[in-house]
């Protein structure tokens, strides 16, 4: 190229800049918060000179509010109808350490509103720190990790946020035609996005981070009572859980969370990456979620229902999952696949049974295709003895168990149980066990108070060395096909029925080199 047409180049790209940084400061849609007072240094408090660019666009019928590069300070922001706020690339939102500049529990705060947006390559750091101290926080959750920390005397320190920050990073009520974009959302005190009761929600591109090691309470993206949600393209990576579907009462009557698709993430938590949440009064109903990947977190995918609430329709596809075990006061276990089916007040002992005014809810009708897993903990799939799962269905699962010599404590038995299940469908599932072996290990698979159910192309073999374990145990099951399935030479026991288990039916399977295929110890084979 020659000088000249260099010259004629890089003359044009700077009057594009130049037009661009013009149109951005002087356009009539376009309200640039420098223009209001903000300073960006991160010093001054520039609330008040966003929050008077924020009136101005509405007030004009709307547009765009520009936070051109810089660092600026500020407490509670309220977003209005037609605006997008946009924080360009080299500026960041910082979360002001004065509670007094939080008039609500975030720092973008928008409440039946319609078409907004927040957007941008920039930044919004909600300046979360953590101190670690000794246990005084009641999580009956973490109970069990916690007795056994202290009969290792081991000190029950963990971290907790610092009482010098204040709010999530963007809480949004009862909002329609929202779009957040692009940006990084960093250190968030305590949950990143809350939606609720928000319509025609799409989150796209985002990336969202906390410390894996301290952020409690810091999750990422939490919609509650949502509908026409799309999550696309982000990645999450924090403490607390990542992606979480709630159906609560907190700020109006819990409402269905349904109508969600999420593809093209990746995630990573110190507790659950994906979680249907304990938290369902109502629903959780209508959700796809694909090409999504898992990594580095204490718990892969969970269901978990607490308050009555249903899940349902659920489909889960084309996912790998990597956990590993985190610290003692964190929800999870290194395990990729959790189910649970609890009342209340058989989690929280300050809850009185006869106080507990909900049912146990339900799970059914779910589905979960193409998986590929790895992970220090038994994945445990229970309903409840009220409410049964139903209609659960596991597609070309690739399961792979290891254990940490190292490990302060690991619970892990099973590689996969189900207990209280109804017609329960596994297909070409595939289990392996990791070296070094651990001693409590015993079945690939464990099934207990379970009806009508098809495992159809299992392969597996006992864990370890052991011979006094069979590769798939069941306990009080009934109406169950076994076929196409190939259990590993050298199995000692490929089936055990134990309790009242009935109705067995063997198809096509490889049992070559298998010394007991199939062995019946049932009360009712003994009648």
């Amino acid at each position: 190229m020659s000088q000249t047409n260099s010259n004629m180049k890089y003359t044009l790209l700077f009057s594009i800049f130049l037009f661009s940084t013009c149109y951005a400061q002087t356009s009539p849609n376009i309200f640039n918060v420098k223009n209001y007072g903000a300073v960006g240094d991160k010093i001054v408090n520039d609330q008040t000179s966003i929050q008077k660019a924020i009136d101005a666009c509405a007030a004009s019928g709307g547009g765009m509010v520009y936070l051109p590069p810089g660092n600026y300070l500020s407490g509670t922001l309220y977003l209005k109808s037609n605006v997008r706020l946009h924080i360009e690339a080299g500026a960041t939102l910082f979360s002001i350490k004065l509670k007094e500049a939080f008039t609500k529990d975030a720092l973008i705060y928008g409440e039946d509103v319609e078409s907004i947006s927040i957007e941008g390559r920039g930044t919004i750091n909600g300046q979360g720190a953590y101190e670690w101290d000794l246990h005084l926080h009641e999580d009956d959750f973490i109970r069990p990790n916690m007795e056994m920390m202290q009969v290792q005397g081991k000190p029950l320190l963990r971290s907790f946020p610092k009482k010098d920050q204040f709010g999530k990073l963007i809480l949004l009520l009862r909002c329609k035609d929202v779009l957040i974009k692009d940006l990084s959302l960093i250190d968030s005190p305590s949950w990143t996005i809350h939606p609720y009761a928000c319509e025609r929600l799409t989150i796209d591109g985002v990336y969202i981070k906390s410390s894996l090691k301290e952020g409690v309470w810091a999750d990422g993206i939490d919609p509650d009572g949502c509908k026409d949600v799309r999550i696309n393209n982000c990645t999450i990576e924090t403490g607390d859980d990542a992606l979480v579907f709630y159906s609560m009462n907190w700020f109006g009557p819990a409402l269905p969370c349904e109508n969600i698709t999420v593809t093209n993430c990746r995630l990573t938590s110190s507790s659950s990456a994906i979680k249907f949440c304990d938290g369902n009064m109502n629903a959780i109903r209508n959700v796809t979620i694909s090409n999504c990947v898992i990594t580095n977190s204490n718990r892969g995918i969970a269901f978990m229902n607490f308050d009555g609430g249903v899940v349902e329709d659920i489909i889960i596809s084309d996912v790998t999952i990597e956990c590993t075990r985190r610290d003692w006061f964190w929800w999870g276990d290194g395990d990729p696949l959790h189910f649970n089916i609890k009342r209340r007040s058989e989690i929280h002992k300050s809850i009185k049974p006869e106080d507990d005014k909900n049912p146990a809810g339900k799970i059914r009708r779910v589905q979960i295709n193409n998986v590929i897993a790895r992970g220090y903990g038994s994945s445990i799939c229970n309903g409840h003895p009220d409410n049964w799962l139903e209609d659960v269905s596991i597609n070309n699962l690739k399961l792979y168990i290891a254990h940490d010599p190292s490990a302060e404590y690991d619970k892990s038995v099973n590689a996969l149980t189900f207990k209280y299940a109804r017609n329960l469908k596994l297909k070409d599932v595939e289990i392996f066990w990791g070296e070094p072996g651990y001693k409590q290990w015993q079945s690939a698979l464990k099934f207990e108070e379970v009806s009508g159910l098809d495992l159809d192309g299992f392969t597996a073999r006992q864990a370890g060395s052991s011979t006094e374990t069979p590769v798939v145990s069941m306990l009080n099951v009934k109406d169950v096909l076994v076929r196409n399935s190939n259990p590993k030479k050298g199995t000692n026991v490929f089936i055990q029925a134990d309790g009242t288990s009935e109705s067995f039916k063997f198809l096509n399977n490889n049992f070559e080199g298998i010394k007991t295929p199939y062995l019946n110890k049932s009360k009712s084979n003994k009648k």
